[in-house]
């Protein structure tokens, strides 16, 4: 992938004032908007469900990507669909059946991506990526917005940019978490293709301009 990527993540935005959050990022230059599901089992949190989601979907002019931290993610693949999100992210740690996973969100009409937690080996991927079509690393313990990054993060990027390389993949590489100015083209230098940035955009005085430089400083 040439350029690269900003998602801002629709968890840190202001949802007494969604819409008008929604259309911030419609006017940017973000590329895609990043949704968090969180189940409050997987994760120790309770984001949105998916009358949200719809509410969101029906004014975002972006690429929805969706990212389930959720127990039995096959549950809700065709549901997910019908709402509109056009890639569907699960947990590499909730999936007993990862390949069999994979496929029923392709077979959706989704991109499929696989999240894996920062205690997760990137090696266990070995098998399936040249069935995923976006690999998220947590550079933070998934679960809640506003923590600080995780430095071993840029190791992992590499050792999986190897691992797609090696096996002609043409998997594209997602950061979550903590992602901000400083470490933006640190990120991409390791491999990375997409960065979700949440607090750092939506607590900024000017998020436009935040998203602007963001990128500016991902594609530098």
């Amino acid at each position: 992938m040439s350029s690269k990527l900003i998602a801002p993540s629709i968890l840190a935005a202001d949802f007494a004032n969604l819409q008008r959050d929604i259309e911030m990022v419609n006017k940017s230059d973000a590329d895609w908007f990043h949704i968090d599901i969180m189940d409050g089992v997987f994760v120790p949190n309770i984001s949105f469900g998916m009358p949200v989601l719809q509410a969101i979907a029906k004014h975002a002019k972006k690429t929805i990507d969706v990212h389930l931290m959720i127990v039995d993610p096959d549950r809700y693949i065709k549901t997910f669909a019908e709402l509109g999100s056009d890639v569907l992210t699960v947990h590499y740690e909730a999936c007993t059946h990862l390949h069999r996973t994979l496929q029923a969100i392709k077979t959706e009409g989704m991109k499929a991506g696989v999240a894996l937690n920062p205690h997760t080996n990137v090696n266990l991927l070995e098998d399936t990526i040249n069935d995923i079509d976006l690999v998220c690393i947590m550079s933070v313990n998934p679960g809640f917005g506003g923590q600080s990054f995780i430095e071993n993060t840029y190791n992992k990027v590499s050792q999986l940019k190897e691992l797609i390389t090696r096996k002609g993949a043409s998997t594209i590489i997602e950061i979550d978490g903590g992602v901000t100015n400083k470490n933006a083209k640190m990120l991409v230098d390791a491999g990375a293709d997409v960065l979700v940035a949440g607090s750092y955009v939506f607590k900024s005085s000017d998020q436009i301009e935040t998203v602007k430089d963001l990128k500016k400083q991902a594609n530098s």
